[in-house]
């Protein structure tokens, strides 16, 4: 089922829609047909065919819900294991830099529990357990502010290209010449 704002149920839906297909789950022990299963519980007739099928194929747990079809959750011990490695830094890692990157967060989350996250969803992890975005607060101390203004003035422009090279003999101004 797709759901047209990009959600989807919350656990209190799921729960209801679970009720529902238990119902019928009674209903098909009591030997009532399709048809009637759909009209009592308000549905349609192929959610019942579906459920009856899944009822004959796995029995009262082919109906149970499989729970939230969303993002893989960490569990309270790994989502602990990853702090620690994360306190470890990137360098312990394999990374030449201390930048912990939402992606080489991602990355280990991979390495460490074989289980995929988007860069998005891994974002929204780490924001969930209190890690936030940082930045240093200061420049390094080995920056020249007077050589970085230098370099501006008299060496980016000549290294810059052009946006657009002339082309020789013509003019912006003129136009082609028709046949």
């Amino acid at each position: 089922m797709r759901y047209a704002q990009g959600g989807g149920l919350t656990d209190a839906q799921r729960a209801a829609r679970e009720r529902v297909r238990l119902d019928a789950v009674a209903r098909f022990e009591a030997g009532d047909r399709n048809k009637a299963i759909a009209e009592a519980l308000r549905v349609s007739e192929r959610s019942v065919e579906r459920w009856r099928r899944q009822w004959r194929e796995g029995g009262a747990a082919g109906v149970a819900s499989k729970g939230s079809p969303g993002r893989p959750r960490l569990s309270d011990a790994q989502v602990a294991r990853l702090e620690r490695e994360l306190e470890r830094g990137p360098l312990a890692h394999g990374w030449a830099d201390q930048r912990w990157t939402s992606a080489r967060v991602r990355k280990l989350i991979g390495r460490l529990f074989h289980i995929s996250y988007t860069v998005e969803g891994t974002w929204r992890l780490l924001k969930r357990h209190g890690w936030s975005w940082q930045q240093p607060a200061r420049r390094a101390i080995e920056r020249d502010d007077d050589a970085v203004e230098l370099w501006k003035k008299e060496v980016w422009p000549r290294v810059r290209a052009p946006r657009r090279p002339a082309m020789a003999g013509s003019s912006s101004r003129t136009k082609p010449a028709s046949r």
